[in-house]
């Protein structure tokens, strides 16, 4: 223990983002590319490493490396940390500008189309020099990301029951879910439509570990159905948006997400409600570690337009 607490003192911030580069890479010359540095510098750096902490780092293999359980554990931690510094120097660029600054938030498809552009839209006004970095994806992708530090924060549906650890969860609103189609689909004009109906139709859906994905079948499962039948799994809202408009299959949409689309026409709300399809909207963020100012700054955004997001 207490050699490695002397190795960790002695590594420098430089070797700290080496390991990270060569767990994520999975190479030495990659890794060294991207740091600057030859790849015998870099063998090199990670052996030092590995002699002050007593403890191999890396398997190194035919092809390539990849961390062992010590590397894991510090390459995780060494992500947190790495994170925290880009935070203090964001908060002292803000101390010193007044308006400087950067955020990163992930996003999922409840956030993606009208919510998240407003917030951006609203935080330039205010701090026109921040730099906001968006990154698509699924809880599955996302959350991990926000737990070492690589994400601010992620907007979207909330997740209610995975993924809730180390988390705080802020509601902004609750989003009625909307069944698709495109005009004059066979479906259109039927009478006393139900979900009954809807088994023998193909439909587009997100990818199974989504919130919106499990809370659609739940609404099968619950009135003694079959989930609906998958053609194309996708969160790509171009590529679906030009299925469902050209195609006869359905999809299932956050309410705010389809807005534009049912107010030109371009396609329609099936005549279903799915009235227990609702879920909060809201941003998740790590428990255990404060918001720069910039990033502050965009919470405050993103729960100023999602007031207007409760009328939805």
């Amino acid at each position: 223990m207490t050699r490695s607490l002397t190795g960790l003192n002695r590594a420098s911030i430089r070797q700290l983002r080496l390991l990270v580069a060569v767990a994520e890479t999975g190479s030495m010359v990659r890794a060294g590319e991207a740091i600057g540095l030859s790849q015998p510098a870099v063998t090199k750096s990670i052996r030092d490493l590995e002699t002050d902490l007593g403890a191999p780092l890396f398997e190194r293999g035919n092809r390539g490396v990849k961390p062992t359980i010590y590397g894991e554990t510090l390459v995780r931690h060494a992500q947190a940390a790495l994170a925290q510094l880009a935070h203090a120097a964001e908060a002292l660029d803000d101390l010193a500008t007044g308006a400087g600054g950067r955020v990163v938030v992930g996003t999922l498809l409840a956030a993606s189309a009208w919510l998240l552009p407003r917030a951006i839209a609203e935080l330039r006004a205010d701090r026109p020099r921040v730099i906001v970095e968006v990154v698509e994806g699924a809880n599955d992708r996302l959350q991990p990301m926000l737990a070492r530090g690589a994400l601010d924060m992620v907007v979207g549906r909330l997740s209610e029951f995975r993924h809730r650890a180390g988390v705080i969860q802020r509601p902004l609103y609750d989003e009625e879910i909307v069944i698709l189609a495109r005009p004059g689909h066979p479906l259109a004009a039927a009478r006393g439509l139900t979900l009954g109906d809807l088994i023998a139709v193909d439909w587009i859906l997100p990818p199974g570990e989504t919130t919106l994905r499990r809370q659609l079948e739940k609404a099968f499962f619950d009135a003694g159905l079959e989930p609906p039948r998958c053609a194309v799994e996708s969160v790509s809202l171009p590529t679906n948006r030009r299925l469902l408009r050209e195609t006869d299959l359905i999809g299932a949409w956050p309410h705010g997400v389809a807005a534009d689309e049912l107010e030109t026409g371009r396609l329609i709300a099936l005549p279903v409600r799915l009235t227990e399809i609702l879920g909060p909207v809201g941003v998740t963020l790590r428990s255990d570690s404060p918001l720069s100012p910039s990033a502050e700054a965009f919470l405050l955004a993103l729960e100023s337009v999602g007031e207007q997001g409760r009328g939805l």
